[in-house]
Order: C-alpha cells, then structure tokens, then sequence
C-alpha cells in the first residue's frame, strides 16, 4: 500500500493563509511603529493629556483700616470653567454640552443665540473658542456661581466633560458703598492693557485691581502664583497630584491711613446734613495735618463695589453709569468747584508776608465799594460794585477780625488794592496797593491750589489758578481788577478739589509744611512683618513765617470762636475753622440765563473748613455740599449754616465728646450769617 499522498491545499486557503500571514506582519509592523519607533513621543502625548502643570492662584491681601478692621476680604466662591482639550472632538456633542450648561447658568450657548433677544454678548463658544490657543488652560465661563448650580455640574461630570468648577477667592467689601471711593474694586484684566498684564505674568483668567486702592497699590496686593503636577481622568477632572509642588506667596496686607469710625461718622453725618437741606451730593475729607495721613474720604453719592466683585452685570453697570448723581465720581479727589471764602486763608498769608498788610492794618470795609471804569475813572455812573455779603459792612476792620468775619472787602482790598469810592457818600478812598494777580496766584500755587497733591489715588483733578497770562490765552482777553477781587474770595478763575483746600488748610495747621496726602499706612506681610513703613512726604514747605501763620491761625479760631463759624465751637477742644459760601452758575431750563434764586441770588456750595486741637493740630478736614445738587431748584447753601454743623458732629465724634445742648441765639445767627456776594468781573 502507498503512503498517503498530502493533499494539496486549493487556492482559497493559499490566499486566505497569505492575508492572515500579511495581516499579522502589518500588525508586528505597526506596533514596532508605535512602540520603538515613536513609543517616545506617543507616551508624551499621553502623559501631556494624563499630567498636567497648573498654576495656584495666590489669595489676595487683605485690607486693613489704621485699627485694625477689615476693609477689603476674601471669600470662596465656585466658579465654572471649560478646559477647551477636554471637550469631545465631535461638535454635536460639544455643543451640547454648551447647550447644557447655558440652561444651569443662564448664559447663552453662542453669540448669535443671544443677540436674539436684544443686545449681543459673547456666548459659552466663543468664550472658548477665544482659549482653544492655549487647550489646557482653563477658560473660566462664570464666576460667584451659586452653591446648588455648582453641585449639579459635579453630579453630571460625566455627561459634561472638560468642565471643570473651581472654588476661587472672590473680595467681599464688608463696608461696600462706605469705603468705595477709597478701595475701588477688583475686575478681569481691562483688554485695552492686556498685553502690558500678560508681559508681568498675568493669566487672562486673572482678577486685578480696576479702582482705587486696589488699582494703585497691585503690585503689593497680587502675591506670586504656586504650582502643581496632577493627574486628570478622561473627562478632565483632577485625580490626584503627582512630583511636589511649590505652595503660593500670599499677597502682602495693607494697612491704610483710613480710621473708619470716623469714616462711618463722617458719612453719617454729611448725609443727615445734606438731607435737611435738599442737597444729592457732598464731600467729607479729613487728614492728620502733622503727616499727610487721610484720616476720612466721603464722597456721596457713592456706590457698591461689592457689585464688581464677581463680576458686574450688565444692568448694573448702565444703571451706575447713567445715574445722574454720578456714584462712581469721587468727588474728593476729581470735583473741581469754586471754593467761596475758605480760600482766603491764601490772600492773608500772602498780604502778611508781602507786607500787604500786618497786624495792625485797618481797612475801612463798608458794604460796597465802587471801582472806577478805566476810562472814565471820575465817573462814579460807570463805576463798577463789588459788595460784601454784610451789606452794612465791617467798619474799620485789621486781618484777624477780616477772617473770622468773612469780610469781603477787605480781601478785594488786599488782593487787588483800591482807589475808587464807597457809598452811601461817594467819597473816594486810597489809593491801597494790594498784592496784585501775579503774587496772589504764585501763592495760591505755592499752598497746592493749580497742581494735584499726588495722593496714592487714580484720577485726581488739577483745578484751576487764572491769572493774567491764562486768561489771554484761554479767553483772549485782559486780566481786570475784577477778576483779582473774585479770586480772593474764593470765585471766577478759581477751581479746586477738596482735598486741594484740605491739604492748603493743613498746612496752615501745621506751620507752614505742605504734605502729600497718603492713603496707604504700611504694607505688611502674611506674618504681619512690616514690608513698607509709613513716611511722611513734604511736597515743600511755604515760604511764610512762622509768626504771619499765627495770625492766620488766630483769625480761623476767632471765626469758631465769635466769628461765622460759631456753629463748630465744641466744649472741650478748640476748634480753628473757615466758612465759605461759593457761588456757582448754571442754567437748568437752558434758557441762556444764570438760575437764580427769588432774592436775586446766584445758587452757592456750602464749605467749611477746620483743625482741632489749636494748639496742636492732629485733624483737619473739609465739608462741601453741593448746592446744585438738588431734586428742586439750585440752592444757596451757606458754609456756616450747612456745613459748619455738619463737621461739629464729626469732630465731636472723633473727639469722643457728648452731643451739645445749647442751642444758637437768632442775634446769633443775624451776627454770624455768611451770606453771598455777588461776583461779577469788570
């Protein structure tokens, strides 16, 4: 028998052998592909999508006000962010985690389904698609998200993957509208700066200071971002961390020269007075005269940074932005207005040291003085009448009893001199040479009026000192008596901010040095070790004698004492002060002509300004409120009635000193009365 012949395999099963041998040759070939050729950068890839480096925020510092209570905080709160490399690659089901999370946080899932309904805004898309250049950093979609929203999105992790919630620092104000105008707020980094934060480091996620305090003092507050190495699962979410990791630097504290006991009397009590008389707007400024230091800032009306905090709405920033009481406008420092007579202290320390004037100079001050016409200077039908706001006059008055009595002609005298005549005889009188528009506005400027003081605050306003080369320029025309008259007394050319007055009467209180005004005490560190001291910083000092700024002084505590200013005397403390009622214009009906009241009278501010103790000065302040300010007509507010009261009760406060009993006499008042004069040029 033959042996068994091997039967020979047919075609079929040659090809079908062929492809399984060719199939496991591309497969050995493949993973040699993979793994030796570029198992490498493959095992990168992965690492790069299972690993990741991701910054710390640093918490912010915290602010501080001199004694220690809390200004500006930090508090947790969730926020939701997409991390565009973890999304699903496949648009439907992108977009319907963008669908998803527009109904849990109420924002539209694009820009076109917003603009649907009124004005367009950027929508969760376009939120990511403007981070997909940098796939594994976050890209937060909504802050200060609510706690029961931010659990949902936890709970339905899986079916929203590469969204991530992250509970980060947001900044609690705990005194809000209060303190707004000194703290400012924290926002997203303004895009017109953008380039200049992201070359410091930045994120564009990050939060910066926008405002105020936290604006100017960022770079203390910000601290230094940490790191860490984690592990993510496929849906983005960390897993846990891996390597060590660098822990980040705390954000210094700043402790600032604000008291807020005096702050919250200071805002009480401007408001009360601003209340009694129908006025919407007013300003409380207060520094210690010996160092600079702001001890108070209150502009009203004034809003809740806390808004800002996490965000600001849309509504709620057009309703801030077109408030017609501007709350976001810090009068203290950006208000310019006429100052009325508390400007006077300048033109007496002027006359005293350009021996004007001294001690014992008597001015006879009627109720009205007549400046001749230039060209026709004996004709007393063409002359021009400059009154005092007591229309019976001071008599034979020296520079003491002219400040605290407020005396008009006197000051139009020694700042612009006279030769004309005073009724009711016509007799003419002089000549009296005054200081003359070139000294008065050098020293105008020498006290800080025309210039920002520098304080650590954004958008200061320089005011305004007019003189004869000024009004050429601007107006084209020529400097006249008139015009000196209305600057000594605080009107015409004459514009300043409050803190300008307050810095100019500081430096009248503290013998002749000129501060700049700080906002910022020290800086400390998390340890509370002091990083930055306080330092006092002399802007200069005036060129005036010790001896001529005593009777400066003697003549502002004469007006507390027996003077306009009565209604500021205390017990207890003695209080130096300067009453002034600024005249204004404005034409509310448009109809072309100043408003005026049924008196005749043109609307004024109410000012007055003060230093207590007088023999050593440790407070001086300022109170404005605004006599156009108002829901009715324009007011004609007077220093001492308004605004003298209203910085009794904050001295009173801050002195510790009970409420007062005695109540004004009306011989009194008839007495002590600033009334307006009326400011007209030549």
């Amino acid at each position: 028998m033959n042996e068994r012949e091997t039967p020979i395999p047919n075609g079929r099963f040659l090809i079908f052998r062929a492809i399984v041998v060719l199939a496991f040759a591309l497969l050995t070939a493949q993973l040699w592909r993979l793994q030796m050729v570029h198992g490498d950068d493959y095992r990168l890839e992965a690492d790069r999508n299972r690993f990741r480096l991701v910054s710390v925020d640093a918490p912010r510092g915290v602010i501080y006000d001199r004694q220690g209570h809390i200004l500006a905080r930090n508090q947790p709160s969730f926020a939701v962010a997409i991390v565009p490399a973890d999304l699903p690659s496949e648009s439907e089901k992108e977009e319907t985690v963008f669908a998803r999370l527009s109904d849990l946080l109420g924002l539209p899932a694009s820009s076109q389904s917003a603009s649907a309904g009124g004005s367009p805004r950027a929508g969760i898309k376009e939120l990511v698609d403007g981070g997909r250049a940098a796939p594994f950093s976050p890209v937060i979609i909504k802050t200060n998200v609510p706690r029961d929203v931010a659990f949902i999105i936890e709970e339905e992790h899986l079916e929203l993957p590469g969204v991530q919630v992250q509970i980060e620092p947001i900044r609690q104000y705990p005194d809000g509208p209060l303190t707004a105008h000194i703290l400012g707020y924290v926002g997203h980094i303004p895009k017109e700066e953008a380039e200049e934060y992201l070359s410091r480091g930045y994120h564009p996620n990050d939060r910066v200071g926008v405002a105020g305090a936290e604006l100017i003092f960022e770079e203390w507050l910000r601290g230094v971002k940490g790191r860490k190495h984690i592990e993510v699962d496929v849906a983005g979410r960390e897993v846990r961390t891996v390597g060590k990791s660098v822990l980040p630097q705390l954000g210094h504290n700043l402790i600032l020269a604000l008291d807020l006991e005096l702050q919250r009397a200071a805002g009480a009590a401007l408001r009360k007075g601003m209340e009694a008389v129908g006025s919407e707007s007013g300003v409380v400024i207060a520094m210690n005269p010996q160092t600079g230091e702001m001890l108070a800032m209150v502009s009203l009306p004034s809003y809740d940074d806390n808004l800002f905090a996490g965000g600001i709405s849309a509504e709620d920033y057009e309703r801030l932005s077109n408030d017609p009481g501007r709350p976001l406008f810090n009068r203290a420092i950006s208000g310019q207005y006429p100052v009325g007579s508390t400007f006077k202290i300048v033109p007496a320390s002027a006359a005293l040291e350009e021996k004007v004037v001294d001690r014992n100079t008597h001015i006879f001050a009627p109720g009205v003085i007549w400046v001749p016409n230039q060209y026709a200077p004996y004709d007393l039908d063409l002359a021009q009448p400059f009154y005092c706001w007591n229309e019976n006059g001071h008599g034979s008055i020296d520079i003491i009893h002219a400040i605290a009595h407020s005396c008009d002609i006197f000051f139009y005298e020694v700042a612009g001199g006279f030769s004309g005549w005073y009724v009711p005889g016509g007799e003419r009188i002089g000549p009296f040479h005054g200081l003359g528009i070139k000294r008065l506005a050098e020293y105008a400027r020498l006290f800080g009026f025309g210039e920002p003081t520098s304080i650590d605050l954004t958008g200061e306003a320089v005011g305004l000192v007019g003189d004869d080369r000024w009004k050429r320029q601007i107006l084209g025309e020529s400097w006249v008596t008139g015009d000196t008259y209305n600057m000594a007394i605080g009107q015409g050319f004459l514009l300043a901010t409050p803190l300008q007055l307050l810095n100019a009467v500081a430096a009248i209180a503290n013998g002749g040095t000129l501060y700049r005004p700080q906002v910022l005490l020290e800086v400390r560190d998390a340890e509370a070790g002091v990083v930055r001291p306080f330092a006092p910083q002399v802007i200069r000092e005036l060129p005036i004698s010790a001896e001529n700024l005593a009777l400066v002084q003697e003549g502002m505590r004469g007006a507390v004492d027996w003077g306009t200013a009565y209604r500021a005397r205390l017990e207890g403390v003695e209080v130096a002060g300067k009453t002034g009622t600024a005249e204004f214009f404005i034409d509310r009906d448009d109809d072309g002509q100043e408003d005026r009241d049924e008196d005749g009278h043109l609307p004024a501010h109410a000012w007055f300004t003060a230093f207590a103790p007088y023999q050593d000065p440790e407070i001086a302040l300022v109170v404005f409120v605004d006599g156009g300010a108002s829901k009715g007509p324009p007011e004609v507010l007077e220093g001492s009635q308004v605004a003298a009261p209203i910085a009794a009760e904050i001295l009173r406060s801050y002195f510790g000193l009970p409420q007062p009993t005695p109540t004004p006499t009306p011989e009194a008042d008839t007495q002590a009365t600033e009334a307006t004069g009326q400011e007209v040029n030549e």
